[in-house]
């Protein structure tokens, strides 16, 4: 029988036990009481390389994802180490864990590797997590690397504040788009040149290839990168362009080997504490609202006796 004490679970999870890591998963993602154990534990071993998948819906992350598994099981080096044995997988959906949606699609078009005792598929949804996803991932990330993951995937659903989120996780973030989306493209360039480290235009075979690249090189040549971000073009649905992907991978991890990866990790950290830090004071707005204090400071609003921020402030004071 499983344990439910998440130490005796972390043993069985470095052991190789799925099903002790989908347990600990499980953990970090509902934020329930033995979250703050699971995370002391995880964040105690570092966190597997990770390369975040982002972009619009429809653009063919899951499936590119899938060859990108592939890829890794049977390529799988970056220069001066060995393959990788085990790929981990983070399918990110932010809707109802009961919608279907998101993740019964990620299941399907994953499902080759779905029984593959060297992969290991996780679908999260943002449910009940004190900081939502932002929080839930780079747990989860870290829970894995515990597990002895030292490659990891994370496939999101859609572009805004979550590819930001993921930026924070990843060590390499892929944006993926498609021939043909100028607008929407142009709509969300500023997010797409802050958190890509390559860009992919996937179904390369439709019309618009040049001109989609011509855009990006257009956006690209007016930002200041110390990396530029890489191209790629690709066709996931035959497998086209995977190995350029991920030769492109292994090009940006090198440069951050070179000087840069320490410090990269270090302002993923930064990121990651002030995310804990931000979800904590949500946390304790939301229970000073409540309180008889708050509503007696409302009152004195309402009388002109005092204002907003004389009345935060003393309600922090007092807290």
């Amino acid at each position: 029988m499983i344990p439910r004490n998440p130490k005796e679970l972390m043993e069985l999870a470095t052991d190789g036990s799925r099903t002790a890591l989908a347990r600990l998963l499980t953990y970090v993602e509902s934020s329930g009481e033995n979250h703050a154990e699971t995370a002391s534990l995880a964040y105690r071993v570092p966190s597997p390389y990770v390369v975040g998948i982002t972009g619009p819906p429809g653009a063919g992350k899951s499936t590119l994802t899938d060859r990108l598994i592939t890829t890794a099981l049977a390529k799988g080096s970056f220069e001066g180490q060995h393959g990788f044995d085990e790929v981990g997988v983070l399918c990110i959906d932010p809707s109802s864990p009961f919608s279907g949606g998101a993740i019964l699609g990620d299941r399907i078009r994953m499902q080759d590797h779905a029984t593959n005792e060297h992969v290991f598929i996780r679908s999260m949804a943002t449910r009940g997590h004190l900081g939502g996803l932002s929080l839930a991932v780079p747990d989860a990330l870290r829970v894995l690397g515990a597990a002895r993951f030292t490659f990891a995937l994370v496939e999101t659903v859609g572009v805004g504040q979550m590819e930001v989120d993921i930026a924070s996780a990843a060590d390499t973030t892929v944006v993926v788009t498609n021939p043909g989306w100028g607008d929407s493209m142009q709509a969300s360039k500023a997010g797409l040149l802050e958190v890509a480290d390559i860009f992919v235009i996937n179904k390369a075979d439709r019309p618009g290839v040049r001109e989609t690249r011509r855009d990006l090189e257009q956006m690209l040549d007016l930002g200041t990168h110390e990396w530029r971000p890489l191209i790629v073009e690709a066709i996931a649905s035959t497998g086209f362009g995977t190995d350029d992907l991920w030769n492109a991978i292994v090009e940006h991890r090198r440069y951050l080997e070179n000087g840069r990866f320490d410090e990269h990790r270090r302002e993923g950290m930064r990121r990651e504490l002030d995310k804990v830090l931000s979800a904590m004071l949500r946390s304790k707005v939301k229970d000073l609202s409540h309180g008889e204090a708050y509503e007696r400071e409302v009152d004195a609003l309402l009388a002109g006796a005092t204002d907003p921020y004389r009345a935060a402030a003393k309600l922090l004071s007092e807290s």
